[in-house]
């Protein structure tokens, strides 16, 4: 199931209204060193801006999916993902509308790195679009947070390329097709957010091999700004800008919560969150609606708002 340099690569990208920043997305996905024999597009708005920018970007190697009914993210990509295997792709790489790759040598740096470590799948670094340096995302490690690219450079082994174990999906991760297989393709039902928590549960769950190339990245936009510290930046929480994408994030997470290779960090969850609505923040109403929503989650009530 390991990927290799010889792999037949289908890139699927996701979209929904946002034609500009798709552009600059295929620009850099269509440039690359190694070879990506299809680029799927999955339209979400169904835009004839969409439809061009793939014929001209693209050209013959383009293959242009509108939906009139918005997948969101899960299902974008799970509509994305069957169709590279339909075509035979033996891998697929994933991409998004608002970010992309570093450079035009970032697949072939995965696929290097995936195939001298026999990784099933294998994701770049994810770094702040603005200031590359920066990760787009904090990741933790143990109780520390790690906010800047060469902190995860391994002081005491700084030529080891690889973070096993840890991957960002869906931002320019590549899965060979095989393991889909076994994980199967994201799930409708999550719509946005969330929905590359419950991937990676299945990718860890399965005894596939994956891991985090450290000498690639994917560039996307900062998210880190709705992870919120408490108790003095030991933990921190998760509070997103608008009420659209608290419902999706926190009825996700009740699911997620609820689900086998998760369920003992749901004491956590109600630490963190109880902490952060109530002691931080001293609003019992948002905590009470965190409640409902995750309560939602984890009885499997996935309408939306």
């Amino acid at each position: 199931m390991a990927l290799t340099t010889s792999d037949r690569v289908a890139a699927v990208i996701v979209t929904h209204r946002r034609a500009d920043l798709l552009r600059a997305s295929l620009e850099v996905v269509a440039a690359q060193s190694a070879p990506v024999e299809w680029i799927i597009v999955v339209d979400n708005g169904c835009e004839r801006a969409v439809s061009d920018a793939v014929a001209e970007i693209a050209g013959d190697r383009g293959v242009y999916l509108p939906s009139r009914t918005n997948l969101g993210g899960a299902g974008g990509f799970a509509y994305g993902f069957l169709t590279a295997l339909a075509l035979g792709a033996d891998a697929v790489w994933c991409a998004d509308d608002d970010g992309r790759p570093e450079g035009p040598e970032v697949l072939a740096t995965l696929q290097e790195c995936a195939q001298r470590h026999g990784l099933d799948e294998v994701s770049p670094v994810v770094c702040n679009l603005d200031e590359p340096d920066l990760l787009a995302f904090p990741l933790r490690r143990g109780l520390e947070w790690r906010r800047r690219r060469g902190e995860l450079i391994d002081p005491a082994n700084p030529d080891d390329d690889l973070l096993p174990g840890i991957a960002s999906l869906f931002n320019g991760a590549l899965i060979s097709a095989a393991s889909m297989e076994r994980i199967g393709v994201p799930d409708l039902r999550l719509f946005i957010r969330g929905d590359e928590v419950e991937y990676h549960r299945r990718l860890a769950r399965s005894g596939l091999k994956f891991g985090t190339c450290l000498s690639c990245a994917y560039l996307h936009p900062d998210g880190s700004d709705e992870f919120k510290p408490i108790l003095g930046g030991r933990m921190h929480t998760q509070y997103p800008d608008n009420e659209g994408k608290r419902f999706f994030t926190y009825r996700n997470r009740g699911y997620l919560m609820n689900q086998p290779g998760m369920r003992h960090l749901l004491p956590q969850e109600y630490a963190r969150f109880g902490w952060f609505f109530l002691v931080k923040q001293r609003d019992p109403a948002g905590f009470r609606d965190w409640l409902r929503l995750h309560r939602m989650g984890r009885r499997e009530r996935f309408e939306r708002p």
